[in-house]
């Protein structure tokens, strides 16, 4: 089946969409995950057998090796996100290849090397594609397939966060709740590597001791629940740590503003996600009394504001890749799926205390 053009759309990045021309040789195809129209992933999402775009003088062909769901990729697909690509489109943000081939113009990059995604919208679950030099980003290929797939989104936020708003050192702390999502865990291995304590906030749940287990094993500090945050007991945990001075927000509503009443005077609060779909409730006196700060991190907007010089992205992911090296940060659980049966894992993505992240194959 052949995909048509929605009319005022640009073609998908590394795809020509154009009735075939009569030439003597079969242009080369690939396999993507397209949809023409915004709704559930599940409904609107089809396999596809496309034509793979030409190599040209500048162009990178990549052959795709394994690719997240994030929920960002859902909520593109559903039309929900802040950022919507042309229609129709190749669904995923994230994802590790290997370059098969390079035009006679690029510097860069050469067969053999692995790269990830500059930016959002490339369009990653698909097993191979002609991309242009300037979205990809290198990676050495001696870090594991599944951290080097899971590199770009979930970590890169962790980093940020831990390092553009607050000035932290050994024995400061921080809070976060939705601790057991993929930045959660990361921010978990990154702030122990930089001795930083984390008190970390997930919801109470049925297999709530595994969950406990597994971020301590990444080095959490504190564990505690939605319902233990809301107790006089927390006073007792701050006899043993300093209280926060950070704390990252990803559920909003009341679990928002719970942290709130726990961070330290000028202490700032950043919000990179709205699990809840409830809106942030602040206590006056928390700006009068406190001078809190409330902040907001997205980053795919850091991603483009680093576009006219890639070299703050790319230093982040090669610090990222060291800690890596060094053991002191893994990939998040992940279930690896094949590219064909991605309606299991697109099901299983969007299930309730579902803490592995669903791996895309190619």
């Amino acid at each position: 089946m052949r995909l048509g053009l929605v009319r005022g759309a640009r073609p998908l990045l590394g795809t020509v969409l154009r009735p075939r021309a009569a030439v003597s040789a079969a242009p080369a195809r690939c396999q993507a995950l397209v949809y023409a129209q915004h709704g559930e992933p599940a409904r609107v999402l089809h396999l596809k057998d496309l034509e793979r775009a030409e190599l040209g003088h500048s162009g990178v062909h990549v052959k795709m090796l394994a690719a997240p769901i994030n929920p960002a990729d859902i909520n593109m697909i559903q039309g929900t996100y802040a950022l919507l690509p042309d229609l129709p489109a190749v669904g995923g943000n994230e994802g590790i290849g290997q370059v098969v081939e390079v035009g006679s113009h690029v510097t860069s990059l050469k067969p053999g090397d692995w790269v990830i995604p500059a930016d959002a919208e490339l369009g990653t679950w698909r097993t191979d594609a002609v991309f242009s030099e300037e979205t990809l980003v290198k990676l050495p290929r001696d870090i594991p397939l599944l951290c080097a797939a899971t590199l770009s989104v979930n970590p890169c936020t962790a980093y940020r966060m831990l390092a553009d708003f607050e000035t932290l050192g050994p024995g400061d702390s921080i809070i976060q709740n939705a601790a057991n999502s993929g930045v959660g865990q990361a921010v978990i291995q990154i702030a122990a590597a930089l001795g930083i304590k984390t008190i970390n906030v997930i919801r109470d749940r049925p297999n709530l001791r595994e969950v406990v287990d597994r971020l301590t094993s990444l080095g959490a500090d504190y564990v505690i629940t939605e319902e233990m945050l809301r107790k006089p007991e927390m006073k007792d945990l701050f006899k043993k740590v300093p209280k926060p001075r950070l704390a990252l927000n990803c559920v909003g509503g009341k679990s928002a503003t719970e942290m709130l009443r726990h961070i330290q005077q000028k202490g700032t609060m950043v919000t990179y996600g709205g699990m809840a779909k409830q809106p942030l409730t602040v206590p006056v006196s928390a700006f009068i009394f406190k001078d809190v700060k409330l902040r907001g991190f997205w980053m795919t907007q850091w991603k483009k504001d680093q576009t006219p010089n890639k070299d703050r992205l790319t230093g982040m992911i090669l610090t990222l890749c060291d800690l890596i090296h060094k053991g002191q940060l893994t990939a998040p659980a992940c279930t690896q799926v094949p590219l064909k049966d991605y309606r299991i894992a697109l099901e299983a993505s969007m299930k309730p205390f579902v803490s592995s992240k669903q791996v895309l194959t190619m």
